[in-house]
C-alpha cells in the first residue's frame, strides 16, 4: 500500500509498489496529511485499477520507440516509412522528451512550424499520426494518463482545399501507354494499359507472375501473401497486397487478354512485367523516365529524344486507378462490384457481408471496358496517320 514519509525537515512524500517491485516515490508535499491524502488516493486508483505510475511516464519519447518498433506489425513499407520520419522528425524534436511532458498544444505547434518549413500538410500529419499511435500505445500500457494528441477545432481553419485526384479518360490512357512504349518499350505501355483497363496497384503489377495469369480464363490473381512485389530499401521482396480484401481475381477484357498473351511471348521469366535487361522497373525511374514524359510531354524538354505533346500532366500510375474507378461509376456498375474489383471493402459492413456480384454484373463490366477501348482504338488509330508519336509498334499490335 501507498504510504506518506517524511523526507526533509518540512517537506513530505508518498511511496507507493511500483510494478517492477520497487518503490516508487512522489515528493514535494508540505504536510504529512497533504502526503496521507495523495497515499490514499493511490490506494483506491489500485483497487479500482485506474492507478497510473508517474515514474512510468519519465522514460523518454526515444527510450519508448525502442520497444515499441520491435512490436510494430504493419507491412515492410509502412515500417521503414515510419522508421524514417521518426530518425529525420519526431526524435530530433521529441526523443530527450519524457512522455507524460509531451503536450497536444505543443505538438500542433511543432506540426505547424514543419508546414512552415515547407514539408507538406499530408507529411506533417503522418507525422502527427506516428507519434499519436506512439502515445496511445503509452496510454495502453499506463504509462501515461492518455494520449494527449486529440482533436481539436478551436483556433484552427483549413488553409487548403482538398485537391481532386488527376484521373483520365479511355483515350488518353491509351495515349499515354503509346507514349510509355515509345519511351521504354512496348512492355511499359501493356503495364499502363493493365493498370488503366483492371484498377491494379504498382506493387500489384510488379509482383504479378506467369502463373498468377489465367489467359484462358481471362483472369488476373493478386495471392494473399505474394501478390504484391514491395521495393525495400532499394531491394525487392514479394509481399502479401495493401490490405486483405486486395487479395482477388480481376477479370480481363479481351483486349487485354491478347495484349498479355504477347506480353509472355517477349521473355521467360516468372514475372509479367520487366524492363528489357530482365530487371524490375524501379518506381522512382518508372515515374522520371517513362510516367512523367508520357502523361506531362517532352515539349518542354528540346533536347528529349521524342517530341510528344502533353497528354494528361500530372497524372500518376495510382491515377490509373483512379480513372478505373471513374469509368465503372460512370457505366453504373454496382459499388460492390467496384470494391471487390479494386480490393477495397464496402464500407456498409451488412452490404459488404451479403452483397455479391452476379455473373451478368462482371460481364456487362467486361464489356464495357472493352468498348471503351474499342472507341479508344479506333480514334487514336484514325489520329496515327496525322501524328507521328502515335504510330508505334504497339498501336500496331493493338490494332492487329
Amino acid at each position: 500500500m501507498a504510504y506518506a514519509e517524511k523526507c526533509g525537515k518540512n517537506t513530505w512524500r508518498v511511496r507507493y509498489p511500483a510494478d517492477d517491485g520497487t518503490l516508487g516515490s512522489i515528493s514535494g508535499f508540505p504536510t504529512k496529511t497533504a502526503a496521507q491524502n495523495a497515499a490514499d488516493e493511490i490506494n483506491v486508483d489500485k483497487r479500482r485499477g485506474t492507478f497510473h505510475d508517474p515514474a512510468a511516464g519519465r522514460i523518454t519519447l526515444a527510450e519508448w520507440a525502442v520497444p515499441w518498433f520491435d512490436a510494430l506489425d504493419v507491412g515492410p513499407n509502412t515500417t521503414v516509412q515510419y522508421e524514417s520520419l521518426f530518425r529525420n522528425h519526431l526524435e530530433p524534436r521529441w526523443g530527450q522528451t519524457s512522455l507524460s511532458s509531451i503536450t497536444g498544444i505543443g505538438v500542433t505547434t511543432w506540426a505547424k512550424k514543419k508546414r512552415a518549413e515547407g514539408y507538406a500538410r499530408s507529411t506533417t500529419a503522418t507525422m502527427v499520426k506516428l507519434l499519436a499511435m506512439m502515445l496511445s500505445d503509452a496510454a495502453d500500457e499506463n504509462m501515461i494518463i492518455a494520449n494527449p494528441i486529440r482533436p481539436n477545432r478551436r483556433g484552427r481553419r483549413r488553409h487548403e482545399r482538398t485537391i481532386e485526384r488527376i484521373w483520365t479518360t479511355p483515350e488518353k490512357a491509351l495515349r499515354i501507354a503509346l507514349h510509355a512504349a515509345a519511351l521504354g518499350g512496348i512492355w511499359a505501355g501493356i503495364l499502363v494499359l493493365t493498370a488503366a483497363w483492371t484498377g491494379a496497384r504498382w506493387g500489384e503489377l510488379l509482383g504479378l507472375q506467369r502463373h498468377n495469369l489465367n489467359l484462358d480464363l481471362g483472369t488476373l490473381t493478386i495471392h494473399h501473401d505474394t501478390g504484391a512485389l514491395l521495393e525495400i530499401g532499394g531491394h525487392f521482396e514479394l509481399g502479401p497486397p495493401k490490405t486483405a480484401e486486395s487479395a482477388r481475381s480481376v477479370s480481363l477484357p479481351p483486349f487485354l487478354i491478347a495484349l498479355l498473351t504477347y506480353l509472355l511471348t517477349t521473355h521467360t521469366h516468372p514475372f509479367v512485367f520487366l524492363t528489357p535487361d530482365h530487371g524490375h522497373p524501379r518506381r522512382s525511374n518508372f515515374s522520371r523516365r517513362i510516367m512523367r514524359p508520357a502523361a506531362d510531354g517532352t515539349l518542354r524538354h528540346p533536347r528529349h529524344r521524342l517530341h510528344l505533346p502533353p497528354t494528361e500532366p500530372g497524372l500518376t500510375v495510382h491515377g490509373l486507378r483512379h480513372s478505373h474507378k471513374t469509368w465503372m461509376i460512370a457505366d453504373g456498375i454496382p459499388e460492390v462490384a467496384q470494391a471487390r474489383r479494386l480490393g477495397h471493402r464496402v464500407p456498409d459492413k451488412i452490404q459488404d457481408i451479403y452483397s455479391h456480384v452476379a455473373p451478368e454484373v462482371e460481364t456487362r463490366l467486361l464489356t464495357n471496358l472493352q468498348h471503351r477501348w474499342d472507341t479508344a482504338l479506333a480514334t487514336l488509330t484514325q489520329l496515327a496517320t496525322h501524328e507521328t508519336a502515335l504510330d508505334t509498334p504497339l498501336l500496331q499490335l493493338a490494332a492487329a
